[in-house]
């Protein structure tokens, strides 16, 4: 049960459409942001493409089978990997909540009714959570590695009763678009992490506007 269906409320026609106008056209510029840093990435990445590609392979009865969610849910590396890359480009790097009560947080008193910032960037990228914060490493997110983190210190959809009602969906989306492309090209990028600069609007940008990536079809492919 809903926290509406408790309440005995129902959704108004503004209340749908407003979540509606979230789902699909917030989701639109995240998800599209999301697969772009992850080409960027990969693109750094030779040595994590070819985990992924020979993950897949083991799953796969051919190299250029459709990927189905049966085989998502036995690529446990790649599902790695995405949580990395969203954990170093986060598609939304701020957010911002108001409190609907007074609340204490640090010894300090926040009046109920400010506003809040949440930095998700700064948050997946501090140094006394995630050990060498800038390095890509998909094994951050093994069992026993999770097991040790706070569950907020990792909040690429946000979190609580507001957190992404699309990230479902838009999970789905990347992996699918990903695989795609890894199943046909190599990828490569032109600048390296560390000469990428970064923009922070609604949806964390380049500051110049531009991923470059180089795309090479693999050999084992055949068009």
């Amino acid at each position: 049960m809903d926290h509406y269906e408790e309440v005995n409320h129902t959704l108004s026609f503004k209340e749908v459409l407003d979540e509606l106008e979230t789902f699909m056209f917030a989701g639109h510029d995240t998800t599209a942001a999301a697969i772009s840093w992850s080409l960027f990435a990969l693109g750094n990445a030779p040595e994590i493409q070819k985990k992924i590609r020979d993950e897949l392979n083991e799953v796969l009865d051919n190299p250029c089978e459709q990927v189905t969610s049966k085989h998502l849910a036995q690529l446990e590396y790649f599902n790695r990997v995405v949580k990395e890359i969203l954990r170093l480009y986060p598609s939304v790097p701020v957010v911002s909540r108001e409190l609907d009560e007074e609340t204490i947080f640090d010894n300090c008193i926040i009046p109920k009714g400010t506003w809040i910032s949440i930095q998700i960037y700064q948050l997946h990228h501090d140094p006394e959570v995630w050990e060498d914060p800038e390095t890509f490493n998909p094994d951050r997110f093994l069992p026993e590695n999770n097991a040790q983190r706070h569950p907020y210190a990792y909040v690429p959809f946000s979190a609580g009763p507001r957190n992404c009602i699309g990230q479902k969906f838009a999970i789905l989306e990347i992996k699918h678009t990903l695989l795609g492309i890894l199943q046909k090209w190599n990828i490569s990028s032109v600048l390296k992490p560390h000469e990428m600069k970064l923009k922070s609007e609604i949806i964390l940008k380049p500051f110049d506007g531009n991923i470059d990536v180089h795309f090479t079809p693999l050999e084992y492919i055949i068009s």
